[in-house]
């Protein structure tokens, strides 16, 4: 975090980092910069360093300064997605014959990048159990430059130890990059425990409302920003200045939704857990969850994930899905609607058949911001 804001509470950082008013007019609000290029004073004399809004935009850097200063680093950037962000990280970090350990639950999408692209340019990849330091450093080759934690992990929110992963990853020469999409910078640092990158899908809980899609890196290390920062620009999968305007507007109210996500979501797993329907759940909140201890001491709150095991298998689990009428039949999360979903049919499709292949009577939840007793009401009705 920077100087100016590192004695500052998250909530006023999160509403006052990189939104300073702006000069022309005082509006407290960044404007939207909806431009390709800027006027130059003569040749190479640039106004404020802008030339090209795909090397940068004002209002990208206001969010790249904001996101930096929520995660405690000193470098964010912003992509026009988190796929394109894991992209830009992969090349940059990476070369042929690099090894990469990966999480045992990653995201469809992540494992789809490395199993279907990034193996195809001769980067090679393992999976682990990263909730088990022993089994990310038995995963460890000469070859690994970075280790791939999802903390909670989606879609069965496992929890890593980021700290004690850091070390196993530092001492064998690797990265760490921490995912943390699911928690936010609100409840969970990983920077401070360790982590070298920190990922982001900025489409989640970042922008909140379900209307953007977007991408973040964040790092504390000056030389490593800077090579992230070329790639960005040579690759070009950048965030548009209406989307980075957007994910500001939505980071302001991060902490209060974060903390009504968590509430709520707390509340449905404990009903879950009792509902003679459901065989197991998937949250973290839950003294039950084996990384409870973790998580309580790396994590602010629990977050408003939750996933649970139907009986009757998979169609049940459907039926479940179908059933539900506050909660939205929909992919993503993090919004502040209440989605539901079969990961097995729609967001981990890609990992069918393989080591990440999720159990077939999974259904995850992103639980939003209603009134709780109405969204029980709801699953109740959908489980019948």
């Amino acid at each position: 975090m920077s100087d100016s804001h590192s004695s500052q509470s998250f909530e006023t950082v999160a509403i006052h980092a990189g939104n300073t008013a702006d000069p022309l007019t005082g509006a407290v609000v960044p404007p939207i910069y909806q431009v390709s290029t800027y006027k130059q004073d003569g040749v190479g004399g640039l106004r404020g360093g802008y030339e090209y809004s795909r090397s940068a935009n004002p209002t990208r850097t206001a969010l790249e300064e904001n996101l930096a200063a929520l995660e405690g680093g000193r470098r964010g950037l912003a992509f026009a997605s988190g796929l394109a962000a894991e992209d830009c990280l992969l090349r940059a970090l990476l070369a042929p014959g690099d090894h990469v350990v990966i999480p045992d639950d990653a995201y469809g999408g992540t494992f789809r990048l490395f199993a279907k692209v990034v193996s195809r340019w001769g980067v090679d990849w393992s999976v682990a159990n990263t909730s088990d330091p022993a089994a990310v450093r038995a995963a460890l080759t000469p070859k690994t430059k970075a280790v791939w934690v999802e903390t909670p992990s989606n879609p069965l929110l496992g929890i890593t130890d980021i700290a004690a992963v850091a070390r196993v990853a530092h001492e064998a020469g690797a990265r760490l990059v921490v995912d943390n999409t699911f928690a936010s910078p609100y409840l969970q640092q990983p920077l401070a425990l360790g982590a070298d990158v920190v990922v982001h899908s900025m489409t989640k809980y970042m922008g909140g409302h379900s209307d953007v899609v977007g991408g973040a890196l964040v790092v504390d290390d000056d030389a490593l920003g800077e090579e992230l920062a070329y790639h960005q620009n040579a690759m070009g999968a950048v965030a548009g200045p209406f989307d980075s305007w957007l994910v500001l507007r939505g980071v302001k109210t991060l902490a209060v939704r974060m903390d009504r996500h968590s509430e709520n979501a707390t509340r449905i797993a404990e009903m879950l857990t009792s509902h003679a329907r459901v065989t197991n759940v998937f949250y973290p909140g839950l003294a039950s969850h084996p990384g409870h201890e973790i998580a309580a001491k790396q994590m602010k709150a629990f977050g408003g994930m939750v996933s649970f095991q139907v009986e009757g298998g998979e169609e049940a689990a459907v039926e479940v899905c179908n059933r539900a009428r506050l909660f939205t039949l929909g992919e993503s999360l993090g919004g502040v609607e209440s989605l539901i979903e079969h990961p097995g049919r729609m967001t981990h499709a890609s990992v069918a058949g393989s080591a990440l292949e999720v159990p077939a009577d999974l259904v995850r939840l992103s639980v939003g911001i209603e009134a709780v007793d109405d969204l029980l009401a709801d699953l109740k009705q959908a489980l019948g």
